[in-house]
């Protein structure tokens, strides 16, 4: 079967359990990134490396795929926010770029994501992501973004005075905002998609960081991989519980 006869996009539709399962998503990515750079004690360029080579694999899974599945789109979606985790880290702390200068570089780097796909194909919905082009604008696109929500969230945690829970209330407030703009409003549902993309991955960070992080720093200081065992159990559930079905290809 040709490319253009197939009625459906490589992604899940964007319902309800998507948001619930990428925020649970988001959150495992800052609970077992910090796993492997600090509990286990390997630094985020080591832990960059290793997350950065799963994303790239399941990526390459993904690209090969001839339809959406739906474990394997969540382990790439879980291994872009990890990779996030540890990528941002790396560049805030080990590069001393601080919270603020990495988020406003990654922001770039999203806008050039963004209009680098548009310009290639038209179009940045995620009903185009059928094809190889769409795909791999759609997951630079992703990895960027989660990066981005690492350190969007550690600024405004950290250097913004409101703590973990704080923060984490901030981007939940901005998301409810956005979920209202989009019953009430003809705003692009486009523009909203990765506005909400974008934010749940500071709220995933915040919520993570008040997991694990020690008392003395504002968090419950959980265990780093037992947080991250019964997020990967929630998720497995839901995936396996909740609907997948493909997002529909635009006419």
């Amino acid at each position: 079967m040709h490319d253009r006869d197939r009625p459906f996009a490589k992604v899940p539709q964007v319902t309800a359990a998507f948001w619930i399962i990428k925020i649970l998503a988001t959150t495992l990515g800052e609970t077992a990134g910090d796993a492997v750079t600090m509990t286990l004690g390997l630094g985020y360029l080591v832990g960059s490396a290793i997350f950065g080579t799963m994303l790239v694999v399941l990526v390459g899974g993904q690209l090969r795929a001839r339809r959406f599945h739906p474990l394997l789109y969540w382990a790439t979606i879980i291994a872009s926010t990890t990779a996030g985790t540890t990528l941002a880290d790396f560049a805030t702390r080990s590069l001393g770029i601080g919270y603020a200068g990495g988020s406003l570089l990654l922001l770039a780097s999203v806008i050039v994501a963004l209009a680098g796909w548009h310009a290639a194909t038209g179009t940045i919905a995620v009903e185009s992501v059928h094809e190889p082009r769409a795909e791999l604008f759609y997951w630079i696109t992703i990895t960027l973004s989660q990066t981005l929500g690492t350190a969007l969230g550690d600024w405004l945690a950290d250097d913004g005075g409101l703590g973990y829970l704080g923060a984490a209330v901030l981007f939940g407030a901005a998301l409810l905002v956005l979920a209202i703009l989009y019953r009430t409003t003809a705003l692009s549902r486009i523009a909203l998609f990765w506005l909400a993309f974008i934010l749940t991955r500071p709220l995933g960070a915040t919520v993570g960081d008040a997991l694990d992080k020690p008392r003395d720093h504002g968090g419950l200081d959980l265990s780093r991989p037992l947080a991250s065992l019964v997020l990967v159990v929630a998720i497995l559930v839901l995936i396996l519980m909740l609907p997948q079905r493909a997002e529909r290809r635009a006419a």
